[in-house]
């Protein structure tokens, strides 16, 4: 991992909670290494793909369903196998399958466990 001055925020894991604005659930399709683990669990980069399922989300009665994030990660930021990671304060959006942008995720990192050996 390497690090940059100028970017703040807490690492996002895999175990961190990240929903679209209408409370459907995104997960990570792990496409980046394991070199840097947070909890056990490996830190999430620009490169991991997230998908969105059961978002409700409607227009005039037609769904309009968010199923996908896309993050804009900082590429002067701290990176993983030369991929930027991904911060809680990471600016993102979600998007339907016609890529309409719905707005922001909701990202509630994971309660991190530090041992100290």
């Amino acid at each position: 991992m390497s690090r940059t001055s100028g970017t703040s925020g807490n690492l996002l894991g895999a175990g961190a909670v990240i929903s679209c604005p209408h409370g459907g659930r995104a997960t990570a399709a792990r496409t980046s290494s394991n070199a840097v683990l947070l909890d056990g669990l490996p830190v999430a980069t620009a490169a991991d793909a997230y998908m969105i399922t059961g978002c409700p989300h409607t227009v005039d009665r037609v769904p309009m369903p968010c199923t996908s994030v896309r993050w804009t990660a900082d590429d002067g930021g701290p990176t993983v196998d030369g991929a930027p990671v991904l911060l809680d304060t990471t600016a993102a959006l979600c998007f339907t399958a016609a890529l309409v942008p719905q707005g922001p995720p909701v990202v509630v990192p994971s309660q991190r466990e530090v041992v100290v050996r």
